[in-house]
């Protein structure tokens, strides 16, 4: 059999049983990698459910620094009886299938075009362990040791990384040190170590970091000025306010005082959270919640009155598997439409598309100023595979000389030097944004009344049709002074006159840049625009002019980001090729290149494979 042999280049799986504490290990083991200077992507991919069912931890590293989801398992780890015959058919033909054979393998599930390892992992727990908890535990720790004879990971890295876990809880690192050698001197006695699949260390991670996108929004919130957050638990976006309140505690508490500067209100729904933001927000404050589709469904009728009555409002919205209930726990990029325009009537909503953890931490910060600047919403579309998984990202800075943009909010004595009457909605500057006051700025000067019913230019009520058209419109010159506020496409040009695009936003971007290597080398020059934010700027629409055919790629069933570019830039459909992923998992750079190829030139697309040639 030819077995896959590799240096820095495959895609590991571990098959557990979700609620057992295989967590930590597994992101030992990636983080063992990440510290041998080689980038790593890590998918945890689990059940909705509290535990017991099947769920899987999925590590791909790539020497070139590719972090979209390749597809397919070179090296499938199972510990999970539940799901092994599926996680047995997973793994790569040349493949290596790593199991627990404490009990002897059904010999109906064999294959013989990948390798087995058993390491009797129950059977070393029940020697060396007398506690059930420490048998269940420390047998995800023994795995990892195993692993890292099998694949020449460096053992002193595991061991430091196990210091630093337990720093501060000093008894706990003997026992877990102890589990990794027993693994490791048990497949080195047993087994020609390493495999096939080798890692060996670089410096290809520079100053890069891991950290998932939901603790750098929250983070971000900090830095941004945010100090009310109200929100409703909800997966996947719950460890955004966990995160944000985490950085308040070290960060927004008086040190003389021991006085919080923050306010976090869990509210009994999500229609009670939004309204506690936009409170917030109407008297001053940075505020903000999170949520994610179902929450967006819910909030939709206060987002308009944050719309139409103009208040800064915050959201940041994790999307997940929709419609309804959907797939709570994978991922998707399906809530763009009801976003943009959510609420009845006429509206649209500023969008932020991050697609790192640093965008996320910068994002988070920026929507802020956005929101005050432009009097409105701003909502900031993440999603799961983004926001709680370990994501390779640039360092996290911020500029402490950096002034929070407020816009246009008149002061005490702004009011006492006015000779005309103050118009809460007046355009005096002819961008469509007007000037507000915060409650209680002047004593007589000043004051309004918020409503979300049709009023005049000075917030008095009115049913007249020109004074509500004269709004509308009003709105709309705001929409177009917003494409100069909101964050540009970032746009990449193939080395070589290039006559297809793809439009990508988000954690598509990823597998994008790798599929167009592909591509270029299968002749096929494409140059890429990744769009950061709704509304889209003059940049979006020249690039899509550009070119011959532009494929849009995005993971929803209903392309819903081509729909925003055919009604707000009034480009022709025929002009913009979907390309559509939504089954849950993050899209695929192997997926792109065929889609785009097989319209362009009805090619198609040699797999991301090593060569394999060592016998075994």
């Amino acid at each position: 059999m030819n077995n896959i042999t590799s240096v820095n280049d495959f895609v590991i799986k571990f098959a557990n049983v979700n609620g057992t504490g295989s967590a930590s290990a597994n992101n030992l083991f990636a983080k063992s990698i990440f510290r041998m200077g080689l980038p790593v992507s890590p998918k945890n991919i689990f059940p909705s459910n509290i535990q017991g069912l099947p769920t899987w931890y999925e590590v791909r590293v790539s020497e070139k620094g590719y972090l979209g989801r390749r597809g397919g398992t070179d090296i499938m780890v199972s510990v999970n009886p539940q799901s092994i015959a599926a996680d047995i058919k997973e793994v790569e033909v040349g493949g290596y299938f790593v199991y627990d054979n404490t009990k002897p393998l059904d010999l109906r599930l064999m294959r013989n075009d990948i390798s087995f390892i058993g390491i009797p992992l129950t059977r070393i727990c029940l020697d060396e362990y007398k506690d059930a908890r420490q048998r269940q535990l420390f047998k995800n720790v023994i795995y990892v040791g195993a692993l890292a004879a099998l694949l020449n990971i460096e053992f002193d890295v595991l061991t430091g990384l196990i210091s630093d876990q337990f720093k501060g809880k000093e008894k706990l690192i003997a026992p877990n040190v102890h589990a990794l050698e027993l693994g490791f001197q048990y497949a080195k006695e047993n087994f020609a170590c390493p495999i096939g699949i080798t890692v060996e260390r670089r410096d290809n991670v520079g100053d890069n970091i891991l950290i998932d996108g939901n603790t750098a929004c929250g983070l971000g919130a900090v830095y941004g000025g945010a100090t009310v957050a109200g929100w409703y638990p909800i997966t996947p976006s719950t460890s955004v306010i966990e995160g944000f309140e985490k950085y308040c505690k070290r960060l927004r508490i008086d040190p003389g005082s021991g006085q919080k500067n923050f306010a976090i209100v869990q509210a009994e729904d999500e229609l009670a959270a939004i309204g506690m933001v936009i409170g917030a927000s109407w008297n001053g404050a940075r505020s903000f919640t999170a949520t994610s589709g179902p929450g967006i469904s819910l909030m939709s009728e206060f987002l308009g009155l944050a719309y139409f009555a103009e208040i800064p409002t915050v959201l940041i919205d994790v999307q997940r598997a929709g419609p309804s209930t959907g797939m709570p726990t994978r991922t998707q990029q399906s809530d763009i439409t009801a976003c943009a325009y959510a609420s009845h009537g006429d509206t649209k909503h500023v969008l932020l598309f991050p697609s790192s953890p640093r965008d996320c931490f910068e994002m988070t910060a920026e929507a802020f100023d956005l929101a005050e600047q432009l009097q409105t919403p701003v909502i900031m579309l993440t999603d799961l595979d983004l926001g709680m998984n370990d994501n390779m990202s640039e360092p996290l800075e911020w500029d402490d000389s950096r002034e929070y943009k407020r816009g246009k909010v008149f002061s005490a004595d702004d009011l006492e030097n006015m000779s005309e009457r103050f118009g809460r909605y007046l355009d005096v500057d002819g961008d469509g944004i007007p000037y507000r006051t915060y409650p209680g700025t002047h004593p007589t000067k000043g004051s309004f009344f918020t409503r979300g019913t049709s009023r005049d230019e000075y917030a008095v009520y009115t049913e007249s049709g020109a004074e509500y058209v004269k709004n509308m419109e009003r709105l709309l010159d705001k929409w177009e002074t917003a494409k100069q506020y909101v964050p540009a496409p970032e746009i990449i040009n193939a080395k070589g006159k290039a006559s297809v695009g793809i439009i990508h936003f988000g954690t598509s971007k990823d597998s994008t840049l790798e599929a167009v290597d592909l591509m270029a080398e299968q002749g096929v020059l494409v140059d890429t625009c990744r769009v950061k934010a709704f509304p889209f700027n003059q940049d979006v629409e020249d690039f899509v002019e550009q070119h011959d055919v532009v494929f849009v790629v995005e993971q929803n069933r209903d392309a819903q980001l081509r729909s925003l570019l055919v009604n707000d830039c009034e480009i022709a459909p025929k002009d913009l090729v979907p390309v559509l992923y939504y089954e849950g998992m993050p899209i695929t750079a192997k997926y792109i290149a065929s889609k785009v190829l097989a319209h362009v030139k009805g090619a198609t697309v040699t797999p991301l494979r090593r060569k394999k040639t060592k016998k075994g």
